[in-house]
């Protein structure tokens, strides 16, 4: 409850950084290193990257967020004239402002089911584009985007982003995937993905640093060696090229080395769980069956009136019957007694 009168659980990145990194930040303080991420400890960040995703051809790129990430990943990715396959409750169709729309792509949403975009659907999509006479007056898509986990905090089964590999690949079609908060994917339990698997099934991801413990950044992953051609003069042109890179480099060489990034994972898991337990005990209704480290509870008017009171909690959604979907993030930094707090209001 740190400096707040209520215990918040709005998000999972309101904390500063795990003390590992900030360690390894002071320890290199006064290094003086090439810029760019052109740096040994830049280098020495990738490697352990690409031993991680079992992908040593791997270029790995730094950059500071995850809506720089996705758009100047779906700048690179897509020609003019083709947009973007998303889930409607993809993060780069609801909660960007409009970033891909500004880089001069759409966002093509397809419904989703609990959050994610199947195969059939992405298929249907594109076999309607190639069927419909007007194409030439529409657009074409031309990546597909997925997130692990999704914004509902669910996962993509092996079998799923199988078959969604499979349908870009035959139609030539690049398979990309926001990792935000991949660290929560990995760890959970009910997860059968792997780094290796997604560097194997994806043409680009990022894995997230941001919400996964560090101060910012994220790790931008290709696993074919020169699959976008000029990207660090693309991620330049877009702003979000780092002058001083070694500093989101030096964070994810911390939280890549002897586990830290699982480690982190499983602590926001296991405080999720608890709450679950809890939310279920006391009859919380909640929105979706997520496993991860985001929990959607449905309140009345009544019950949010009191529990807000004490606690911060993120507003998600109003439902048509006048109930309210509120979200709970625990993440790497959850305390004990704040778990202990927060189930003692509920």
């Amino acid at each position: 409850m740190t400096g707040s009168k209520k215990l918040s659980f709005t998000s999972d990145y309101m904390e500063g950084a795990h003390p590992a990194i900030l360690r390894r930040l002071a320890e290199t303080n006064m290094a003086k290193t090439a810029g760019y991420g052109l740096d040994e400890y830049s280098e020495a960040a990738r490697d352990k990257v690409r031993r991680a995703c079992c992908a040593p051809d791997a270029e790995v790129f730094f950059l500071a967020g995850g809506t720089q990430a996705n758009a100047v990943m779906t700048g690179a990715l897509l020609r003019p004239y083709q947009g973007v396959i998303s889930a409607q409750t993809g993060h780069i169709n609801g909660h960007e402002a409009g970033a891909i729309e500004a880089g001069g792509h759409k966002v093509l949403a397809l419904p989703h089911r609990n959050g994610k975009v199947s195969a059939e659907d992405v298929r249907g999509l594109i076999e309607g584009y190639l069927k419909d006479e007007n194409r030439d007056h529409i657009v074409m898509p031309g990546m597909v985007y997925t997130s692990q986990p999704t914004e509902y905090g669910t996962l993509y089964s092996l079998e799923e982003l199988s078959a969604l590999s499979g349908v870009c690949r035959s139609c030539g079609m690049p398979l990309y995937m926001d990792g935000a908060r991949l660290a929560y994917a990995l760890a959970c339990p009910e997860n059968d993905v792997s780094l290796p698997d997604i560097a194997r099934l994806c043409d680009a991801f990022y894995i997230g640093g941001t919400k996964c413990g560090a101060l910012f950044g994220e790790a931008v992953v290709i696993p074919k060696r020169g699959f976008i051609p000029h990207l660090f003069t693309m991620i330049k042109q877009h702003g979000a090229l780092l002058a001083k890179g070694r500093i989101s480099a030096l964070q994810f060489d911390a939280l890549f080395t002897d586990g830290l990034y699982l480690e982190i994972g499983r602590t926001a898991i296991a405080a999720a769980d608890r709450i679950r337990a809890c939310l279920a005990d006391k009859g919380y209704e909640l929105a979706i069956d997520s496993p991860t480290n985001q929990i959607f509870v449905i309140l009345d008017s009544k019950q949010a009136e009191r529990l807000l009171e004490k606690l911060d909690l993120g507003f998600w959604e109003n439902l048509p019957d006048g109930r309210t979907v509120y979200r709970i993030a625990t993440s790497w930094a959850t305390q004990d007694e704040d778990i202990n707090s927060l189930l003692a209001v509920l």
